[in-house]
């Protein structure tokens, strides 16, 4: 019994220093609000990334044949563009040369994709764009149709 009363004791003893007479209210400056209210007004704008094109057709390649494209791009938002990563679907595709700088509004840029002419017929790579807009990506293609190797031993039926 002992215990349970100078639990409630302690209880409410915690509950009464705790309450401060001072409304939380009055504590707010106005320089604070005012920084605030700016701070959520420029984060609502956001770089919008705008492509010369969002697919490249290489058409008919030969096998293992390098070719390579660029996709010029140009920042048509409000805020600074940043491009953080450019990857592709498969190894076989490589983006480059695309800057890591920050791009202003209604700058252009560009990077360049090189495709090693591997697989088989149709084909179709993606390259993902990871950037501070709203979306935080945005995919182009490359397409080829490659053609067979012509020294490349087809397997015979045996009869």
């Amino acid at each position: 019994m002992k215990k349970i009363v100078l639990g409630l004791s302690a209880l409410c003893l915690v509950a009464f220093t705790s309450c401060k007479e001072e409304n939380a209210a009055k504590k707010i400056e106005e320089s604070n609000v005012a920084a605030a209210a700016e701070r959520d007004a420029t984060a609502s704008k956001f770089p919008v990334i705008e492509f010369d094109k969002k697919e490249h057709d290489f058409g008919e390649i030969e096998s293992r044949a390098a070719v390579e494209t660029t996709f010029s791009y140009k920042n048509t938002g409000d805020a600074p563009l940043v491009i953080t990563d450019i990857k592709s679907s498969c190894g076989c595709t490589v983006p480059q040369d695309w800057s890591r700088e920050p791009l202003a509004p209604g700058d252009s840029g560009d990077f360049t994709v090189k495709f090693n002419g591997s697989g088989s017929n149709k084909i179709t790579k993606t390259i993902t764009v990871t950037a501070n807009t709203e979306k935080g990506s945005e995919v182009v293609k490359i397409t080829a149709f490659v053609k067979p190797d012509p020294n490349k031993v087809k397997p015979t039926a045996k009869s």
